[in-house]
Parts: structure tokens; C-alpha cells; sequence
């Protein structure tokens, strides 16, 4: 019989899988922006990074969209998100 506690432990591997993800997210921003962003700032929803930040991060962002994408793809490979908004 499967013990409860062995099903939690699924879960929480996702949770700690997409804490580490943000992690990895907010230091390469923060290394291509030379700003720091905060872990709440960041949501991760259907392969899409959503940031909750002032619109002139966004905008340095979205010119060095490249660069932040072929680093994150470096970094989290398959696991990489698709879009930044």
C-alpha cells in the first residue's frame, strides 16, 4: 500500500523544481539587466515567465530578449520557458 507521505513527496519535487526554475530566471535577468528582481515578482504559467515589474526592467528585458533566452536555454535546457511578459 502507498503511503501518503510518498505521494507528497511527488508534489513537492514539482514545487521544488519550479522555486529552483524562478531562481535560475531571476539570476539571469538580473545578470543581463544588472537590476535584481524579487521571487515574488516572478510567476511561471503554461511555459510563459510572467514578471510583475516597473515597465523600464521590461523594456531592457525585451531589448536583450535574445540574450536572456540563450542563456536560460544553457541553463534549464527542455525546461526552459518560450515567452517573457
Amino acid at each position: 500500500m502507498i503511503e501518503i507521505k510518498d505521494l507528497l513527496a511527488r508534489f513537492s519535487n514539482i514545487l521544488l523544481s519550479e522555486e529552483g526554475k524562478k531562481k535560475v530566471i531571476r539570476d539571469v535577468i538580473s545578470e543581463t539587466i544588472w537590476g535584481e528582481i524579487r521571487l515574488e515578482d516572478i510567476k511561471i504559467k503554461n511555459n510563459t515567465v510572467y514578471l510583475n515589474i516597473k515597465p523600464i526592467y521590461k523594456n531592457e528585458i525585451f531589448l536583450k530578449r535574445d540574450k536572456i533566452f540563450s542563456l536560460l536555454q544553457e541553463s534549464l535546457g527542455k525546461k526552459a520557458p518560450e515567452d517573457i511578459r
